[in-house]
This record gives C-alpha cells, sequence and structure tokens, in this order.
C-alpha cells in the first residue's frame, strides 16, 4: 500500500507538501498541488483520515440536521449540500430532527459528539435549547432555509456567531397573491406553515402585504394553519371551505400542504381552477404533471444547500468574522392552476 513518502518521492517534494495539499493546512503553489494529485492518482493512494484528524483536530466532516428529508425540496437541499461538500472533500453524516425541539438537541449534540467540525442545521419552530447547546460549545453552525430570530443567544459573546442562509419569502408570496387579485379574486385564502417557523411568519406577512398592494382587507378568517403538513392542510382547507362564504383562490405556503390542500378539495368534489385557483410555495419534480400543472414560487433547494456549506467552510476558515445571512431569490413560475390559459411555462424571477 502506498504512503505518504511514496506520493512525496513521486511528485518530486517533501512529505510536509503533500500534507499541506491532503488537509488544505497551507497555500501550495498551483503546479506542486497539481503534482501532488498527480502523484495521489498514479499510485492509488488512500489518506488515512482517522490518523489524520487526529494531527489536524479536524475529521473533514459535516453534520446535517435537516427534517423531514423526504420532502423533495429538503431532497434538493440535501443534495445541493452533498454536492458542495464532497467538492471540498468532506463527507456527511446526517440526521432528522423530526421538526421536535427535544429531538433536535438530541441528535445536534450526537452529531457533535461524533466531532463534526461543523454542523448545517434547519431549526424547529422554538430552537431555544439547541441555540443554547450551540452557543456553549462553540460549535461552528449555519442554519439552513428557517431563521432564528437576533437576540442574545445569536451573538458572538457567549459562543460563535451563526451563519443563516434562506430563500426569500414574503415578497415571493404577495407575489402569489396580488396574482390571484389580478385574475378578479377578492377572497384569498392561505393555509399558512407550522407556526413559529421564520418560513411561515415571512409568508403569512407576504400574504397580508399581497392584500394590501391589491387593495383588498385582511380576513383572519381566511388564514388557517396546515402546520407544514399533508394532512394538517387538508384539515386547515376542509375548515376553509366551511365558512359561510368560503374564498374563491387559495395559496398554500409548502409543497406537502399544496398536497392537502387538493386533497380536500377532492374530497368536496372540488375542481381546481374552475371552482377554486390555487398558487402554491414550493415547486415539484411532477408539478407541471397535474392536471391543471401548477402555479408555483420555486425554492433555490440546490443554491441553499450549497450556499450553506459555502457559509460554514468560511466560518471554518475564519471564526472572528462578522456573521451573515445570506438570501437567494426564487422564481414565479406560471402554470394554469391559477385560472390562467395555457401558456408556454415561464419563470421570472421574485
Amino acid at each position: 500500500m502506498p504512503t505518504m513518502a511514496d506520493v512525496a518521492r513521486s511528485a518530486g517534494v517533501s512529505v510536509a507538501t503533500v500534507s499541506h495539499v491532503l488537509n488544505g493546512t497551507r497555500p501550495v503553489l498551483p503546479h506542486t498541488r497539481q503534482a501532488v494529485l498527480d502523484a495521489v492518482e498514479q499510485l492509488g493512494y488512500t489518506p488515512n483520515g482517522l490518523a489524520r484528524s487526529l494531527v489536524t483536530s479536524r475529521t473533514r466532516s459535516i453534520g446535517l440536521a435537516v427534517s423531514a428529508i423526504s420532502n423533495p425540496y429538503f431532497t434538493e437541499i440535501l443534495q445541493g449540500v452533498e454536492a458542495a461538500a464532497l467538492e471540498h472533500g468532506y463527507s456527511l453524516l446526517i440526521a432528522d430532527p423530526h421538526d421536535d425541539p427535544q429531538h433536535e438537541r438530541t441528535v445536534v449534540q450526537l452529531l457533535h459528539e461524533r466531532r463534526v467540525d461543523g454542523m448545517i442545521v434547519a431549526p424547529s419552530a422554538r430552537p431555544h435549547d439547541l441555540v443554547a447547546y450551540l452557543a456553549r460549545h462553540a460549535v461552528p453552525t449555519v442554519f439552513l432555509d428557517r431563521l432564528i430570530g437576533s437576540g442574545p443567544e445569536t451573538e458572538a459573546g457567549d459562543g460563535p456567531p451563526f451563519d443563516q442562509i434562506c430563500a426569500d419569502s414574503a415578497g415571493p408570496t404577495a407575489r402569489l397573491v396580488t396574482h390571484l387579485a389580478g385574475l378578479g379574486h377578492r377572497r384569498i385564502g392561505l393555509v399558512a406553515g407550522l407556526p413559529g417557523l421564520s418560513t411561515t411568519r415571512e409568508r403569512m406577512t407576504g400574504y397580508r402585504h399581497g392584500l394590501a398592494a391589491a387593495g383588498l382587507p385582511h380576513d383572519e378568517r381566511l388564514v388557517v394553519h396546515g402546520d407544514s403538513a399533508e394532512d394538517g392542510a387538508q384539515r386547515a382547507t376542509a375548515a376553509l371551505l366551511s365558512l359561510a362564504v368560503p374564498p374563491t383562490a387559495l395559496v398554500t405556503a409548502n409543497n406537502a400542504m399544496t398536497l392537502g390542500a387538493l386533497r380536500a378539495l377532492r374530497g368536496r368534489g372540488l375542481s381546481v381552477p374552475e371552482d377554486m385557483a390555487l398558487c402554491c410555495f414550493d415547486d415539484f419534480e411532477w408539478a407541471d404533471l397535474f392536471s391543471p400543472r401548477l402555479t408555483v414560487i420555486a425554492q433555490p433547494g440546490r443554491e441553499l444547500g450549497a450556499g450553506s456549506v459555502r457559509l460554514l467552510l468560511d466560518r471554518l476558515a475564519a471564526p472572528e468574522r462578522p456573521a451573515r445571512t445570506v438570501r437567494l431569490p426564487c422564481t414565479f413560475v406560471h402554470r394554469t392552476s391559477c385560472g390562467c390559459p395555457a401558456q408556454p411555462e415561464e419563470g421570472t424571477d421574485s
């Protein structure tokens, strides 16, 4: 089995230089780095990850804690995280907190005990214990998709600053509402997500802004919580349909709730868009296969995942730099569930 010394002899460099190239511990001239990588490839050298971690105090692994991994949106995020991590020589350890604050705290501690170099976490609606743990142990962390509030727990004084990355939510949601209002709808319902999540708050804010921009009143009875889940959205939509004067159009605030809303409508014998216009936050890989094809806000899932890795690596390289919050634009994808005639699919940034 080839050794690091064999690689050094083949590349014509010192063992220390080979170590710096493989561990990223010091800049190396591009042609020298390439010579080392070529020697590694030719000899079939496999670095000893355990030995390297003992020397560098790094395991080159990232802990990823994301709920609802089966959700197509989070699957896209996972693909982005994985691709970016592998590109930079990192492996992933993945856990599902199930949107439960106590379980979230437990799985993050377990990941931390596996000596990951840093964490990427989509926090629950009540992340106080999570944030306290991460701050107490100074764990380099990026919060993904869902933001935590600004407060003492997010400052650098008692722990690390926390970088965050998410998609825009308020503006794109307002775009859906004004689009429906422009089609003549005056009673537009919202199936909102789990209370306490930043995405839920921001999409509710966008809904109100959209109504105001269209000159429509805000009626609390037209806002229900589907708790970010299919079953919850089915019950919430049924409640909207039971109003004395139900809405004529719906905005659903994530893809799982879109399925629940569609089930509720079908259960009442209602069709989209003839009986109820529908616009959705989150695109599906199969959204254009529905009949009608779903008008949606598409989030940049893979870009969010890759961006979270870049933020974490920046944090590992410069632990003292100020925390950053990055927002990525979404895309309005115009199809036919809103009641518009069939047309070539268009996507515009929101």
